[in-house]
């Protein structure tokens, strides 16, 4: 099949987090298996000379321009890329489109569907209702007939889907999909006790939360480096100001590109992710894939996973909660141990990206059929693999 995987935002440091390594890690299981795909979308960060590849994946990436200043993401598209995608569409079998609310996958969608080539949606928690000021009138004009008129719409968890019904309707040809994790291709090189957070220095994320909690342990385990790596979202200067009045070996090292995670996990003892409400972040498989335990809160989407695979701790979202399981896990290397097999056999299994691959592969196809007689749209296409 020939596809075409367009999303939001590309740049050196990942600022655009999990949809792009999804997109990646997708695209190169499926070129694995013989199919055409490109990634496309708008990049800042290059200078004038953008990658045409993304970890051996074929990109189109065009300059992103701030149309609405002040609205982030949201404000941004890609006019060159639409250019692009007229002759790039009436090439595919389909187009995969990491969808947000945004100028650039919006449009894109509308075009794509125009030109009668099967759209297949996914949102990565990213659409829900929301009282962000573009939302009613993006919502309005674009996201409702673009979910609506999709040949699949992909989520990660029930809480997503209701999310997307209440935006959209329950007539969706919604599709329960989760992301996968390659297998960690670099050897561990750990050099004593390290404890990592790899992640935006957002809001959502709390990184502040890790290093209140880190410093609260200094002292008990004077050896143990605590890192983060990242960059800012707005949480660098708290960041910075709490690890040095702490005293403790806290330190915020910036953001690193996203073919580097791997080797930078590899460094790691334990990886920890205090963020709440976070729909299925692919750092926690990222981690487990390396085979580090992880420690997430009970709002995150792999909570459950987390917990039956027994890759890790599951904590309440305080920092006296993160505490006292990192503690655990700093006491027992044991438990570091077996914690961290468990993840990585969840990695090559439940996550791994052949399984996933197969179904998505399932997806495109019955998206290539068209739609079907008895499909009334009002509820989950459980996948046949």
């Amino acid at each position: 099949m020939r596809v075409v995987s367009l999303v939001t935002l590309v740049t050196p440091t990942g600022k655009y987090g999990g949809p792009v390594r999804v997109a990646v890690n997708q695209a190169r299981a499926l070129r694995d298996r013989g199919h055409e795909v490109t990634i496309a979308g708008a990049q800042r960060g290059y200078g004038g000379s953008p990658p045409t590849d993304l970890d051996g994946v074929p990109a189109r990436l065009f300059p992103a321009r701030t149309v609405l200043p002040g609205t982030g993401f949201a404000g941004l598209a890609a006019p060159g890329l639409h250019s692009w995608l007229r002759e790039a569409v009436a090439e595919s079998d389909i187009v995969h489109l990491h969808l947000a609310r945004d100028l650039v996958t919006l449009p894109a969608a509308v075009h794509a569907r125009r030109a009668g080539v099967p759209v297949v949606l996914q949102t990565h928690g990213m659409i829900d209702p929301s009282t962000h000021p573009l939302a009613r009138p993006l919502d309005a004009f674009w996201t409702r007939s673009v979910l609506r008129d999709a040949a699949a719409v992909l989520y990660l968890t029930p809480r997503e889907r209701e999310g997307l019904i209440a935006v959209a309707g329950d007539r969706l040809r919604l599709v329960p999909l989760g992301n996968g994790v390659p297998h960690s291709r670099a050897r561990q090189s750990r050099n004593g006790v390290e404890v990592l957070y790899l992640a935006r220095l957002a809001p959502r994320k709390r990184p502040e939360v890790f290093v209140e909690a880190a410093a609260r342990l200094a002292a008990e385990f004077p050896a143990v480096r605590f890192r983060l790596v990242g960059p800012d979202e707005g949480r660098a200067g708290e960041v910075v100001q709490l690890a040095a009045e702490s005293g403790a070996d806290i330190v915020w090292e910036g953001p690193i590109g996203p073919e580097a995670t791997d080797a930078r996990m590899s460094e790691a003892s334990i990886y920890v992710l205090p963020a709440v409400d976070e729909p299925y972040p692919m750092s926690v498989l990222e981690a487990m894939a390396a085979g580090l335990p992880v420690i997430v809160t009970d709002s995150c989407g792999l909570a459950p996973a987390v917990e039956e695979s027994g890759a890790g701790i599951v904590v309440g979202d305080s920092a006296d909660a993160l505490t006292a399981a990192l503690r655990r896990l700093l006491a027992d290397q044991e438990l570091r141990r077996a914690m961290g097999e468990a993840g990585r056999q969840a990695a090559t299994g439940r996550f791994s990206m052949a399984s996933i691959a197969r179904e998505l592969l399932t997806v495109y196809r019955r998206a290539a059929a068209g739609p079907r007689e008895d499909d009334p749209r009002d509820g989950d296409r459980r996948l046949r693999v």
